[in-house]
């Protein structure tokens, strides 16, 4: 019989047993009936219950991480199509896997789990400019305010748990708050911020500061609070009464009730320190580099284990126009280990085969470069790849040209992206729509095509 290491121990140890159940309204039956974030049904059987999205902020270089292109090593210093030189990937890359899945070694890490990913290799977007194409990642549009894609996943499918939010978005870059904004939505369905700047995480985590930030209530008790708010809501209801449908008075009702409940609940999932030492070093933390986001993801994980359904980190600095060969390995360096370490967890707990692993910039580089040492914004083709939730493992779909200038062959783009993650989830992109302004939106606007090769 085989000697368990003192990893698995810790694993078997610590089970997989939800850390929040699902909690009865504060405010009676009647809002139970009426609350918008109970967990509905999905149009089919659904591969995946839930989304992390690692959104890499600046868009990531993917011909120095996973879209292997020989030819930039062999063209290096020729004039590439718009009569700059190219420049040869930073690192080497090598095949990974039982799938041999082409994978720099930027990622030592992350590699290890090849067999885990599906890398899109075609992707597109319209626009190289980043506050355009990151909203276009979020929300399908650049062009006009609309809901992202976290908040019509939260519509379509509601939470599995009504005492934490059922979207949220850790340490989100500053680009916009129409990233994780519910739009026409109603308001319950926008992300929940957590923002956890100037090391508050960490002193949280630790012990040091004990109220989680602007969730706590220093002035009255939690006897007191409730009563004031029971008397709230009842003057909320009276209201509601007289307008007969509101939506602003219907999501402050909502909100305040579930606002009450997260102050228990919240702190709870957000204490990282109670995890097995070993746990957190398969995470990173503790590690200069990989420390910050390495608790992101342990977050992640604890709040998927809670029933949050979508769940956003974000990391920044992949806009790298110069000095790529230093900047592009410390950016990477900071998430090998961490989103590794996500994945290994998921699956020991058996959470992987339906969690969707979602990892994308807003878009990718040029493969030449107008600086020497620096690739400059391409929208026309880049890399994304999924995990978990339904796909196959250990494969690539799509392609762009020997260089990586454009996407070629088996394009994606931003809205076939979506209507991909919606189907993973259960959803029918076309079906999930919402009436606004005399008529029916939906994440995907009138486009969108299913990329069904991917799905195992």
């Amino acid at each position: 019989m085989l000697r368990k290491t003192s990893l698995q121990l810790a694993f078997s140890a610590l089970g997989s047993t939800a850390m929040t159940q699902l909690q009865p309204s504060l405010f009676g039956d009647e809002a139970i009936s009426r609350n918008p974030l109970l967990s509905k049904q999905p149009h089919f059987p659904a591969r995946a219950k839930r989304v992390i999205f690692l959104c890499m902020d600046g868009g990531p270089s993917h011909v120095d991480t996973f879209d292997y292109k020989p030819s930039l090593y062999k063209d290096e210093g020729k004039s590439g199509r718009y009569g700059r030189k190219l420049l040869r990937p930073v690192v080497d890359f090598k095949q990974r896997g039982k799938g041999g899945l082409w994978i720099s070694e930027l990622f030592p890490e992350l590699s290890k789990h090849a067999d885990e990913l599906c890398l899109l290799r075609g992707m597109h977007c319209n626009g190289p400019n980043h506050p355009q194409a990151v909203t276009q990642l979020h929300t399908g549009n650049f062009q006009f305010v609309r809901p992202s894609f976290g908040s019509w996943i939260l519509y379509g499918l509601g939470t599995q748990n009504d005492s934490l939010p059922g979207f949220v978005t850790i340490n989100p870059t500053a680009r916009s708050a129409q990233n994780f904004g519910s739009a026409f939505l109603p308001a319950i369905y926008q992300g929940t911020k957590i923002d956890f700047g100037g090391g508050r995480l960490q002193r949280f985590a630790a012990g040091e500061e004990s109220n989680f930030p602007d969730i706590s209530n220093p002035k009255l008790s939690g006897k007191d609070q409730l009563a004031q708010l029971e008397f709230i809501q009842k003057l909320n209801r009276q209201a509601l009464k007289s307008y007969k449908e509101h939506s602003g008075v219907e999501g402050m009702i909502e909100s305040y009730d579930l606002a009450y409940r997260m102050q228990a609940a919240m702190p709870k999932v957000m204490k990282i320190d109670e995890e097995p030492k070993v746990v957190q070093e398969l995470y990173g933390i503790g590690s200069d580099r990989s420390d910050a986001f390495g608790k992101q993801c342990l977050l992640a994980r604890r709040f998927a284990q809670a029933g949050v359904r979508f769940i956003e980190l974000s990391h920044g600095g992949w806009d790298h126009h110069a000095s790529l060969d230093t900047s592009i390995a410390s950016s990477a360096e900071e998430i090998d280990r961490p989103i590794a370490g996500l994945l290994a967890d998921l699956k020991r707990m058996d959470m992987l085969k339906e969690t969707l692993i979602v990892w994308a910039g807003e878009f990718g580089r040029t493969p030449d470069s107008a600086r020497g040492n620096g690739r400059d914004h391409n929208p026309k083709g880049f890399t994304t790849w999924f995990a978990g939730g339904g796909v196959k493992g250990g494969t690539s779909y799509g392609q762009t040209d020997e260089h990586g200038f454009e996407a070629v062959e088996d394009k994606c783009h931003i809205h076939d992206w979506h209507a991909t993650m919606l189907h993973l989830l259960g959803i029918d992109h076309e079906a999930l729509t919402y009436k606004y302004g005399g008529r029916d939106f939906r994440l995907t606007d009138v486009y969108g095509t299913v990329v069904k090769k991917i799905i195992s």
